[in-house]
């Protein structure tokens, strides 16, 4: 049983190797390739932001979104709350509106479907103005280019809509660095590697940049009212239409605001348990990717040397994974976050396991304030 274990871990080492590669890889093609951008014609553009209570950085994170220098198009960031009394409109108060791109408020009314987001969303796509529409989360900073790489990748023949992928930046202490550890040496391995094999299609709420008509196409925001998992049934209705959904060498930044361990536990069952639903059969597969834990196992279990081996190696790997975060930075780093990022490396490799097993057996979600029912497979949400 040890050795068994241990051998399942060493295939893990191996895939997670392969993944930090293409995140190094991911790096440079980006590096070289941020000053070499080219589209004609480019689209009026309109990021839509969600907004929902007070984040940390709320502010500095939307400023990223109006700071897009060289979009020469008309750009603006559509901003949207339930209500007047949200607690997020007192980060827009600060924000310089002289740039490239305009901000415009939209207070909307009680949401239409069960997914509080959408029905926001939905509110504001219908005062946006651009030919391509920017949904993106409202806690994720993006470079100056973002615009244009958006544009960009959905210039490709075929393509319906892009994506990003994101590290994560812990903006509420030592359980938001918890959190970010996990999206910089668990999240982004595990989609580097669904990429490469074919296995994942992801359309992530990070951003997801379409054409107007297209979202039109596929029923508009209303289509996606009452589902959990909206940024990935974005992407299953745009492939069925008959276009691709890709993602761009860009990379944004997460701003993580779990400030408490039961909030993060939450919110990482949340994330675990939807992508269970989503997919059983690849999650159960994903254990393989949980080598530090099973390596431990089975040196407990009478692996011996091989497995104190294998569980060595596995906090290798995943440390130059954590490095290869670093490098898709698009702020950079300081070399002490690097340090505290290695360091949280053991842990958090650990807590991820403990969440993956835990995810299992959820059935509910905690989401906004509110405790949803997920019914596989489409992850509707019923009260």
């Amino acid at each position: 049983m040890g050795y068994g274990l241990a051998a399942v871990a060493t295939v893990g080492v191996g895939l997670l190797y392969g993944a930090g590669s293409r995140m190094v890889a991911r790096a440079r093609r980006r590096a070289a390739a941020r000053d070499d951008r080219g589209i004609a014609p480019v689209p009026s553009a309109s990021i839509l932001k969600p907004l929902h209570g007070a984040e940390p950085r709320l502010a500095d994170n939307l400023a990223t979104a109006l700071d897009q220098r060289g979009y020469h198009a008309p750009a603006e960031m559509v901003c949207g709350v339930a209500d007047a009394g949200d607690r997020a409109l007192d980060a827009l108060a600060g924000l310089k509106t002289d740039g490239p791109v305009a901000l415009r408020t939209v207070i909307g009314g009680r949401p239409k479907g069960r997914n509080a987001k959408v029905g926001n969303l939905e509110s504001i796509a219908a005062q946006a103005s651009g030919e391509m529409l920017v949904l993106a989360d409202s806690d994720m900073a993006v470079p100056p280019d973002y615009l244009a790489s958006l544009a960009s990748a959905l210039a490709q023949p075929g393509v319906g809509a892009a994506t990003c992928l994101y590290v994560g930046r812990g903006d509420a202490g030592f359980w938001s660095r918890l959190v970010a550890a996990g999206i910089d040496t668990h999240f982004l391995p595990s989609v580097e590697l669904g990429l490469a094999t074919g296995r994942a299609n992801p359309c992530m709420g990070s951003t997801i940049a379409l054409r107007a008509q297209t979202l039109e196409q596929i029923g508009g925001m209303a289509a996606f009212r009452d589902v959990l998992a909206d940024d990935f049934e974005i992407g299953v209705a745009v492939r069925a239409a008959g276009l691709r959904v890709v993602v761009p060498d860009m990379v944004l930044v997460h701003g993580c605001a779990d400030a408490h361990a039961r909030q993060m536990l939450r919110q990482e069952l949340r994330w675990n348990a939807t992508v269970a639903g989503l997919d059983k059969a690849g999650y159960l597969g994903s254990v393989v990717l949980h080598p530090l834990p099973l390596a431990l196992i089975g040196g407990l279990l009478g692996g011996g040397v091989f497995a104190w081996g294998v569980a060595l190696a596995a906090l290798l790997v995943r440390g130059r994974i954590a490095l290869a975060a670093c490098q898709l930075d698009p702020f950079g780093r300081k070399a002490t976050v690097k340090l505290q990022l290695l360091a949280l490396v053991p842990l958090r490799d650990l807590l991820s396991f403990t969440t993956f097993l835990g995810a299992l057996a959820v059935r509910n979600v905690h989401w906004r304030g509110a405790n949803m029912a997920i019914t596989a497979p489409t992850s509707t949400l019923k009260d």
